[in-house]
């Protein structure tokens, strides 16, 4: 790297600086062609659509995680809906068993089946 001051020392009515202006400006001692350039340019596209990439893949997942959890979620409530019917059924069978008719009902003499 290289400073080089513009001008040594002029009064202010010679001078073309203005009020708050630079008086050093760098100067960059590498020089780069536009193959380089056109490298350099291609190597950070690269680098935005790795870290894209990344980021997407991330997401895809957490939504295979979340669609694997989902899916526990609808089979345990598949399973609450059967055994909530299971528990209807067999609380019915008590109730009957215990109700005021089941009791005065009596067992028959004779069955016959018909073929």
């Amino acid at each position: 790297m290289s400073y080089h001051t513009a001008q040594q020392f002029y009064s202010r009515r010679q001078s073309a600086w203005n009020r708050n202006q630079n008086t050093v400006s760098f100067v960059s001692n590498v020089k780069l062609g536009p193959v380089t350039h056109t490298v350099l340019v291609a190597l950070m596209v690269t680098v935005l659509g790795l870290v894209y990439l990344t980021q997407a893949t991330r997401a895809t997942a957490y939504d295979y995680e979340a669609q694997k959890i989902d899916n526990q979620i609808a089979a345990l409530e598949t399973k609450k809906t059967d055994l909530e019917i299971e528990n209807a059924r067999l609380t019915a069978l008590d109730t009957v068993r215990s109700s005021d008719v089941a009791k005065v009902t009596t067992k028959p003499v004779s069955t016959a089946y018909v073929r």
